[in-house]
């Protein structure tokens, strides 16, 4: 059958046909309706650049309260360490104030305890010397 076909001549019709492309390209000529788009994309250009600009903005401003709050921290723990080495300074001196004042008290106790020794026993004298104070005359 496509013997018959082909030298009858009715192929070569079939084979020399061409195949017209399924989408047609027409010359180029700028299009009319885009400038509401092209807009869009304009305003999306200049809200992303002003957003840029409020983001550094805002980065500069956290960077710079940042390092403020880093510097006063620093300047809060210098002062906060010189309270403390002052204050250990102060209880060491309470320290050696209250050892001394200890010693003191048991050196003071010591000598209460010899005077009231000695004064027991000018106690015992005088009361010798008043019993034979008439003997004596």
């Amino acid at each position: 059958k496509l013997k018959d076909f082909y030298e009858k001549g009715m192929g070569s019709k079939v084979a020399l046909a061409q195949q017209e492309p399924p989408v047609k390209f027409t010359a180029y000529k700028k299009n009319e309706g885009a400038s509401p788009v092209m807009g869009l994309i304009e305003q999306i250009l200049e809200d992303s650049a002003r957003l840029e600009a409020e983001a550094t903005e805002g980065e500069t401003r956290a960077q710079k309260e940042y390092e403020k709050l880093v510097a006063d921290s620093n300047e809060m723990i210098k002062g906060l360490k010189e309270e403390v080495t002052a204050k250990t300074k102060a209880i060491s001196a309470a320290d050696a104030d209250k050892a001394q004042a200890s010693e003191d008290l048991e050196n003071t106790e010591a000598e209460l305890e010899s005077l009231e020794a000695y004064a027991a026993d000018l106690h015992g004298q005088c009361d010798f010397v008043l019993k034979n104070f008439d003997i004596r005359q």
